[in-house]
């Protein structure tokens, strides 16, 4: 069984910092790309940022230059340090990754999400 557990969301107000981690755990080969997604009211999901198995990372327009993304390949974990938070960042953000069970499957795992709420 796999499990992404993610953790460090919470309340905040607007122009401060939080901090997303989210750790893999399970019987796993590998992890190729992970991300962060997030989901507000009344809003179709959205991709906040991304990272390979290398290191190369994208970021939505809306977050560049405020959050960065990173993993610890040792740790099967990814973070998400969220810089200058705005009123808008609110949401339930969720952890995704890219998971090879075994030589022949992959699949897409997500996390339970956790809520991110900035205040103004």
């Amino acid at each position: 069984q796999v499990q992404l557990v993610e953790s460090g969301g919470g309340l905040v107000q607007a122009g401060g910092s939080l901090r997303l981690s989210c750790a893999v755990s399970g019987n796993i080969v590998s992890i190729n790309a992970m991300g962060w997604y997030r989901q507000a009211p009344g809003k179709q999901r959205e991709l906040v940022a991304g990272i390979t198995s290398g290191g190369s990372t994208n970021y939505a327009d809306s977050v560049k230059g405020r959050f960065i993304i990173s993993r610890d390949n040792a740790k099967n974990t990814v973070y998400l340090q969220m810089n200058s938070l705005k009123p808008e960042d609110t949401a339930v953000y969720l952890c995704n990754a890219d998971i090879k069970r075994n030589p022949w499957t992959r699949r897409d795992y997500w996390g339970q999400g956790t809520q991110v709420t900035v205040s103004s």
